[in-house]
């Protein structure tokens, strides 16, 4: 039997150094936490470059993990949060601070000089937007569940829908700490508080009254003097030169770290993960192509990150194997290229994912999978009936002549969010029954399925459809019907009907005609089981999660006026309306 790779084990007590000053290019002072082993000698650096407060649990769990097993933990407080000096801005002086804090911290006196970053969600964002500016002491990253086009998967959608359902909570839950650090009082906070649920998971939901407030620029007013870049935001819809420093998929071929990429099939920035992934084996730096690694769970975004578990997952728990701990991977890779530890990891298959399903972690060499068939499958009328409402069929038969099927969207009752790849709201497995029995859901199903079929990798729809307004939107939901008849969510995708081309160069349309709209469900790992049946959902709203479509055709977010929309649905020869699925070969 092989021996087992003999990793770091906790051998240290910690000592804390607090509120240590780091003085960034521009002259503003960001201040760490460096917690570090009660030993002499030189040790290799994890940095962690936070907005939540470097005293919150989550960056402690690092600290109680890391540092007996002889590392230090530096944990900083980004730019204009809490200890540190300036003005919070997301994002946009993460790649120059992040450059100045590595090349910093490598100078501690209890570093070596090698250093590697850590961490989740914007810990994650910070790691991707600094590799590119190749620090010279940087040696390793584990980004963990952060975006790639932050224009695509943060503030908007790959379609060009807002993400409405957490960017605003998002806004209030950090514009809590501007406001202590502008003296702006009780009275400021408890305004806040009017806007919000008492129910927290990161940031808390918006009561339903302000979900539905118009005009959404609002928002914008009431949080100027604490986040006077949401008014950025929604002035800049289209993709273009203000998000092009956030799009790393314009730096891949300038990066050369070895990075562990973690995220997940519910993940909101799952798009993020991948696309990082793939974009770096391709495009990177020689020395970067053949040092990354991916794995991907079946959790929402908030865990497994700091403890071992399955939740996240809304209605399911994926079984014991899905509990795995992060911090095992993590030091697995650290020792690797921090201390030069032969841990077989670099031995074993790049990809790692769990197929949902079967429930079980299964090791590959790439991603997407060579082996993928990509499988079309036709929507489909089931006779005359299915012009009022949504029965479908839903099948590998191309069609032929067939009626249309239409429906009403009033954005006044638009279709709920139920699950998915979200954040602040429920997020992941969700019974979609009750949305399917609206009147503006159209489902299309398939036969019953006699063996397993494995749906593995990037998942799309293509959509023939005619609207009676300027703008609208089209949504479409991957289902398995379950043998007891559970409708899980699988994948979803939404594109507004004015970037049906372009996120940058938006058009409109003109009410009547047939448009082809191509949408982006992201990807997934799951075996449908025998018994189960596939379904496809076309709707026009998956709200609050995106922002509702007025259907005006007017500026966005400016717009207090909704309009109903006749959505027709075709498919036929002529316009093979379809979604491909991603197909693995059973063994």
């Amino acid at each position: 039997m092989a021996q087992q790779p003999s990793l770091s084990q906790p051998q240290y007590r910690i000592v804390v150094e607090r509120n240590m000053p780091a003085k960034m290019r521009d002259g503003v002072t960001l201040r760490a936490d460096v917690h570090r082993p009660d030993a002499p000698g030189a040790f290799p650096v994890i940095l962690m470059r936070v907005p939540y407060d470097k005293t919150a649990a989550t960056p402690l769990n690092y600290v109680d993990y890391f540092v007996p097993r002889g590392y230090v933990v530096v944990v900083q407080d980004t730019r204009g949060r809490y200890a540190s000096e300036g003005e919070y801005y997301p994002l946009i002086h993460e790649a120059t601070d992040g450059y100045d804090s590595v090349e910093w911290a490598a100078t501690l006196p209890w570093a070596d000089g090698r250093v590697g970053t850590a961490g989740q969600s914007y810990h994650g964002a910070t790691q991707y937007l600094l590799p590119h500016t190749r620090p010279p002491h940087l040696v390793c990253q584990v980004p963990i569940s952060a975006s790639a086009d932050f224009h695509a998967s943060w503030v908007y959608h790959t379609g060009g829908a807002f993400e409405f359902g957490w960017q605003v909570p998002y806004a209030i839950f950090m514009a809590r700490n501007t406001a202590e650090r502008k003296g702006l009082g009780g009275a400021y906070l408890s305004r806040l508080d009017e806007y919000v649920l008492p129910e927290i998971n990161f940031a808390q939901p918006l009561k339903d009254e302000w979900y539905r407030h118009l005009p959404i620029k609002d928002w914008a007013d009431w949080l100027k003097d604490t986040a006077p870049y949401f008014v950025e935001y929604l002035n800049h819809p289209n993709d273009g030169p203000y998000w092009e420093p956030l799009n790393l998929y314009k730096y891949h071929q300038h990066i050369g770290t070895p990075m562990y990429h973690i995220g997940s099939w519910y993940d909101i920035f799952q798009e993020g993960t991948l696309g990082n992934f793939t974009g770096i084996v391709r495009h990177g730096r020689p020395e970067a192509r053949t040092t990354q690694k991916l794995l991907m769970g079946p959790w929402g975004h908030l865990r497994p990150y700091a403890a071992p578990t399955t939740g996240g997952t809304g209605d399911i728990d994926f079984g014991p194997h899905a509990a795995i701990e992060i911090h095992d991977i993590e030091l697995r890779w650290f020792d690797h290229w921090l201390k030069g530890i032969d841990t077989g990891l670099m031995r074993e298959p790049p990809v790692k994912i769990f197929v949902m399903g079967d429930n079980v972690w299964r090791e590959e060499q790439e991603w997407p999978l060579a082996r993928t068939q990509y499988t079309t499958y036709y929507l489909h009328s089931q006779g005359s009936a299915n012009s009022l409402h949504g029965n479908g069929a839903l099948s590998p038969e191309t069609p032929a002549e067939e009626p249309p099927d239409s429906y009403v969207y009033d954005p006044r009752d638009p279709v709920p969010t139920r699950g998915g790849n979200t954040l602040v709201i429920p997020m992941g497995v969700y019974d979609q029954r009750p949305v399917e029995e609206r009147r503006d859901v159209l489902c299309y199903t398939s036969e019953t399925l006699t063996r397993p079929l494995e749906i593995t990798g990037p998942i799309s729809v293509k959509l023939y459809a005619a609207s009676s307004a300027p703008d609208t939107d089209f949504t479409a939901k991957l289902v398995v019907v379950r043998p007891d008849g559970y409708a899980q969510n699988l994948a979803d995708g939404i594109v507004r009907a004015r970037y049906r081309d372009s996120r940058a160069d938006p058009s409109p349309i003109t009410p009547g005609t047939i448009y082809e709209y191509n949408i982006d469900l992201w990807s997934t790992s799951y075996v449908f089981p025998p018994g189960s049946r596939i379904r496809v959902e076309i709707a026009s709203a998956n709200f609050p999660r995106f922002d509702r479509n007025p259907n005006t055709g007017q500026a966005l977010f400016a717009d207090a006026e909704l309009q109903t929309a006749t959505q027709t649905i075709f498919h036929d020869a002529t316009h093979p309306s379809r979604i491909v699925l991603p197909v693995i070969p059973r063994t």
